[in-house]
């Protein structure tokens, strides 16, 4: 592959930087440089400027809203979007359940959702996981029987990202629980999280934000055009929105900005000196060129065929682990105050001076724990790659 952009893809880079420089509010670009939470309204506002180029949707084809661009450019966008400060579409809209409208859904579900999903005039969450069935999904017992034109839905899920925050949620339910395989018997419903009998519990995660909760649904009525895809094929839904969720959870430009404010900080306090120090940091960062190659790879893949590709599971599984080792890193490069733990939560002001970097670090690196889990647990993931990729058979 050739990794070295033509001038058009360079004017494109400039392109986009000069409109993060000319539109990005100030505040929101200082909480994502800081790494303070972002608001809902800091998070909706950006959005809806960037759909105003139809830049929210950098994945979808021209047909459906999007810009149309390639796998380069995408990867050019998010990457200046995570290097400069600004937040990236709500993947739970654009990433996830976008493409699977554009893939699995009716006519009417398209015209209806997707300019919806686009200017993030409905937050959406995703309603996966559950207590006994996470890392093992297509082990759920949340249940949807038909009575009429609804179905019954009884269950609980459990990491729903952002939920409080969320209109509507996707929901992977089992409709058929005779079915001879696990995998059959889903079906991949949209939830309006309004609805009588749906009720959220927050969890507290180990840096003191609420962004993820346990969601109880019970006897919540949904109607029929509600699903997306034929009943009891949900697991196939499932598979296509993991495999863009993967794709999408590299997050390549995260890892530099945490690498860049490893390297000031190491500078500031003579850390870089340490031959030791500079061993690391080289191996993260020789770790990162080689999954921002992986995923170069993988966009090209999947604007090509559109299927779902097992590699993203290794995407996955090296992205997190180099990510997790820059925020370790950046701890280390800031010493005491690395290691100071600030708790906070949105909208609360950190107690630390913003231009000193470090106050955040151990905040980032507690954060970054639950990412061996979400979008595929590890363990799941070498199984995916051993099974699909090496054709080992697990005895």
């Amino acid at each position: 592959m050739d990794l070295d952009f033509s001038p058009e893809e360079h004017a494109f880079r400039r392109d986009v930087r000069a409109f993060i420089d000319a539109h990005l509010p100030a505040e929101t670009r200082a909480k994502v440089m800081g790494d303070r939470p972002l608001d809902k309204a800091d998070i909706v506002g950006w959005q809806r400027i960037l759909n105003t180029r139809s830049w929210a949707t950098p994945s979808w084809p021209k047909e459906y809203g999007g810009p149309g661009w390639d796998a380069v450019r995408r990867y050019i966008f998010l990457d200046e979007l995570h290097q400069g400060g600004a937040p990236e579409p709500i993947s739970f809209n654009v990433a996830m359940l976008g493409p699977v409208i554009i893939a699995f859904g009716t006519d009417e579900q398209k015209q209806r959702l997707l300019p919806r999903l686009a200017n993030l005039d409905d937050w959406w969450c995703q309603g996966f996981s559950e207590p006994g069935a996470g890392s093992d999904l297509a082990n759920i017992s949340t249940t949807a029987r038909r009575e009429g034109d609804h179905y019954i839905v009884n269950g609980q899920k459990m990491w729903q990202g952002m939920g409080h925050w969320a209109d509507w949620g996707f929901f992977l339910v089992r409709t058929d629980p005779s079915a001879p395989k696990k995998q059959a018997g889903i079906t991949f419903l949209l939830i309006d999280m309004k609805s009588p009998g749906v009720s959220l519990s927050p969890i507290i995660t180990l840096d003191g934000r609420h962004e993820v909760n346990s969601v109880f649904l019970d006897d919540v009525r949904v109607p029929i055009e509600n699903r997306v895809g034929e009943e009891n094929q949900g697991w196939t839904v499932a598979k296509y929105l993991l495999s863009n969720e993967r794709t999408n959870i590299a997050r390549v430009g995260v890892t530099k900005r945490i690498l860049a404010k490893t390297r000031r900080a190491a500078e500031a306090n003579g850390l870089i000196a340490s031959p030791s120090f500079r061993a690391k940091l080289s191996r993260v960062e020789i770790g990162l060129q080689a999954v921002e190659t992986l995923q170069m790879r993988l966009l090209a893949a999947l604007a090509k065929d559109n299927r779902a590709d097992p590699r993203s599971s290794v995407l996955k599984l090296k992205s997190v682990e180099v990510r997790q080792a820059a925020s370790e890193l950046l701890m280390e490069a800031n010493g005491a105050l690395g290691i100071s733990f600030v708790a906070f939560e949105q909208g609360q002001t950190p107690p630390f001076d913003e231009a000193d970097e470090g106050w955040s670090a151990s905040a980032v690196c507690f954060n970054l724990r639950g990412a061996s889990i979400y979008g595929g647990a590890s363990e799941v993931q070498r199984n995916i790659v051993a099974d699909t990729l090496l054709g080992l058979t697990r005895g």
